[in-house]
């Protein structure tokens, strides 16, 4: 499932193709195309990213809500766009250029007071200059839920997903095990900043890449998908900073992946 930073990556790339065009919306595959009937020939004029949502307003009033899920992915380019083929929920064109959804979880025209409620859902998105890191913490600080499952509740946080969890953690110290309300608040403190930094940068890049250089097998140039990350998917495989085996187990319907030895109990 994408992870915050390429919500908002793609909230900051399609500002400039539908920000303020008039824009002709389709529905190909026929299961939006009510909603698209009501869009078509409007403006967009606002894009609007939290967690793992994303909002596009119009002209008319119409607030479209899409949430990518597992299999949901947006493709795009100059005209011509191409002959639409497939499961195709929702197209987009504008004079200059086409972008194409499919495979969304949600993809639908919601309320201002629907909206809200998701909203009010969710924990604060460590992306918004708004987010108050406090907010996490009283939840966090409130059970004996394990840190490591609490990072995936989008309650708690929105727009974390399993690679910053399990990243986040190893840079921390902290074992994924450790129960919410025996985190400390300087670490806790420490951890948002850390995830705020890597999370921008996953916006710029659109690569999440949590390694320090001296930490990587090749410490010049560009950081290799190899080199990439300290403990996701590196089950088996020695720890890049003591050498103990990496392990894993499911936990919150994940791949946890950590070092018991950087990451004591």
């Amino acid at each position: 499932m994408p992870e915050g930073h390429t919500i908002h990556r793609l909230a900051k790339d399609h500002r400039p193709l539908l920000v303020g065009k008039h824009v002709r919306v389709s529905s190909p595959q026929g299961r939006f195309a009510a909603g698209a009937a009501l869009l078509d020939d409007h403006v967009v004029t606002r894009i609007e990213p939290y967690g793992k949502h994303l909002w596009y307003r119009f002209d008319g009033g119409q607030l479209l809500h899409i949430h990518l899920g597992l299999y949901g992915k947006f493709v795009g380019g100059a005209l011509p766009a191409p002959e639409p083929r497939g499961a195709l929920r929702l197209r987009i064109v504008t004079d200059d250029n086409w972008l194409d959804l499919r495979g969304p979880t949600h993809c639908d025209l919601v309320t201002p007071a629907e909206r809200r409620a998701v909203l009010a859902r969710l924990g604060p998105d460590p992306l918004r200059p708004t987010a108050d890191p406090n907010e996490a913490w009283q939840r966090i600080t409130r059970t004996k839920t394990p840190i490591g499952q609490l990072l995936m509740d989008q309650s708690v946080l929105a727009g974390v997903g399993n690679v910053y969890r399990a990243e986040i953690l190893y840079r921390a110290g902290l074992s994924p095990f450790r129960p919410g309300r025996d985190v400390d608040r300087n670490a806790w403190d420490a951890m948002w900043l850390d995830l705020v930094a890597h999370m921008k940068s996953g916006v710029r890049t659109g690569r999440i890449v949590t390694t320090d250089r001296a930490d990587r097998d090749r410490q010049r140039g560009t950081a290799t998908r190899e080199d990439s990350h300290y403990v996701y998917r590196r089950d088996g495989l020695p720890c890049r900073r003591c050498g103990t085996e990496i392990r894993t187990e499911v936990m919150a319907a994940r791949n946890l992946f950590w070092c018991p030895t950087c990451q004591p109990a």
